[in-house]
C-alpha cells in the first residue's frame, strides 16, 4: 500500500479535545506523526490515512496559481480543520544543508528548554524522554516588573510554573496575601475547578514563567500519570491553607452567595476540617441539602436526585445563596458514607470540565 507524503497545520479548531490551532500533523513515507505528547485521536487518523491514499492533489490549481485546500476530520465531541503545507523545496545542496541545520537547532532549543524544566521539582519524576515531549507544550514567556500575570476574575485558561523571579497574590484591594518564586505553580485551581480566577498575580521582579493551556494540561495529567500525584498533594495544599483561613467562619455557622465561595471550595472546607452539619444550597426554586458527618458526605439530595449524581449537580451550581448549620439529627448521624471524599471531589471537578 502506497502513501503520499505531505505535511498538514491545524488552522481552525472547536471543542476539540486534543489538539490546537498551529500544531502539524505529518505522513512521512507511510508512518504519521501526530503532535507529541498528545493521545491518538482514530477518527482523525482514519482521515488522514484515506486523505493520503486519494490520488488527488493537496492543492488546487487555478489560473496558474495554486490554492491552499481545507481539510477536515470527521469529528468527535469536537472539530479541526486543517490545510496542506507545502513544505520548502531547495534547489542546491548548501540551501538543504540549512535547512537541515535549522531543524536541527529547532531539536536543541527544544532540548535546552527540557534541560532548563529538569530543574523544577514538579518534573524530577520525568524520564528525559518524557521532559522531551513536554517541553514540546509549554511556553516559556518573560514578564516585566509590575507586570498582571493574572487578574481577578480572568477565565481558567492556564497553568503557570515559575522558572525565574517572584510574584506576589493579591487580593482586590490589593493587598498582598502571599509571594511564590521558583519551581512555584498557579493557575491550577481554576483549571481544576472551572470557576474564575480569584486573585491577581503580579510580577514583582523580572519573571520568567511557562505556561501550559488548558487543554494541554489535561494531556499532561493523562500522559503522564507521576504528575497527578503532585497536583494532588499541591491541591489538598492549597485547600488547607484555604480551610485555615475559614475555619473559624464554619465554627458558628456561615451563610453567604455561591459566587463568592463555590460549592467545590464549601465542601473542601468542610471536608478538611472535619465538620458535621448540614450544607443547604438555594438555586433560584432548586434546592439542595448535603450532610456531613465529621466531614464525610452521608447524604445528598438536589433537583429530585439523591446519592453521588445529587452531589455532583449540586458542585456545578454557580450562583445562589448557601448555609451551614452545624448538627445533625440522630437519625441522620446513623447514615452510612456515600463514599471516598476526595474521589467524588474529583469525579465532579471531572464532569465539571466536561460540560
Amino acid at each position: 500500500m502506497q502513501f503520499r507524503n505531505g505535511v498538514f497545520i491545524i488552522t481552525e479548531e472547536k471543542r476539540c479535545p486534543l489538539y490546537n490551532v498551529g500544531e502539524e500533523l505529518r505522513v512521512d513515507e507511510g508512518v504519521l506523526t501526530l503532535p507529541a505528547a498528545k493521545p491518538t485521536c482514530l477518527t482523525l487518523t482514519s482521515d488522514l490515512i484515506e486523505l493520503a491514499l486519494v490520488d488527488v492533489a493537496y492543492e488546487h490549481y487555478a489560473q496558474g496559481t495554486k490554492k491552499k485546500v481545507k481539510f477536515e476530520c470527521g469529528g468527535c465531541t469536537g472539530i479541526i480543520r486543517f490545510e496542506f503545507k507545502k513544505e520548502k523545496e531547495f534547489a542546491t545542496i548548501q540551501m538543504r544543508l540549512l535547512a537541515a541545520a535549522d531543524r536541527r537547532e529547532k531539536v536543541r532549543s527544544v532540548a535546552r528548554f527540557a534541560g532548563l524544566l529538569r530543574s523544577l521539582a514538579i518534573f524530577e519524576p520525568l524520564s528525559d524522554d518524557d521532559l522531551l515531549d513536554l517541553a514540546t507544550l509549554l511556553n516559556l514567556e518573560d514578564y516585566h516588573w509590575g507586570f498582571p500575570i493574572l487578574q481577578k476574575g480572568d477565565p481558567a485558561s492556564s497553568l503557570f510554573i515559575i522558572v525565574s523571579g517572584r510574584v506576589e497574590v493579591m487580593d482586590e484591594d490589593g493587598v498582598t496575601l502571599a509571594e511564590m518564586g521558583r519551581g512555584e505553580v498557579f493557575g491550577e485551581m481554576s483549571l481544576l475547578s472551572g470557576d474564575r480566577v480569584t486573585t491577581t498575580i503580579m510580577a514583582i521582579e523580572p519573571c520568567q514563567i511557562v505556561s501550559l493551556s488548558q487543554k494541554n494540561f489535561q494531556h499532561m495529567l493523562n500522559r503522564f500519570p507521576a504528575l497527578q500525584v503532585f497536583f494532588y498533594k499541591l491541591l489538598v495544599g492549597r485547600i488547607t491553607t484555604i480551610n485555615e483561613q475559614r475555619a473559624e467562619e464554619l465554627s458558628s455557622g456561615m451563610v453567604g452567595q455561591l459566587g463568592d465561595i463555590p460549592p467545590l471550595e464549601l465542601c473542601q472546607m468542610i471536608n478538611a476540617n472535619q465538620k458535621t452539619g448540614r450544607l443547604k444550597l438555594e438555586v433560584g426554586e432548586k434546592k439542595a441539602n448535603l450532610l456531613f458527618n465529621e466531614g464525610e458526605l452521608v447524604s445528598a439530595s438536589f433537583d429530585g436526585k439523591v446519592g453521588k449524581e445529587a452531589f455532583y449537580d449540586a458542585l456545578a451550581v454557580a450562583d445562589g445563596r448557601f448555609k451551614f448549620v452545624q448538627g445533625l439529627q440522630k437519625r441522620d448521624l446513623t447514615l452510612g458514607v456515600l463514599g471516598g471524599f476526595m474521589g467524588m471531589l474529583m469525579e465532579g471537578m471531572k464532569r465539571i470540565d466536561d460540560t
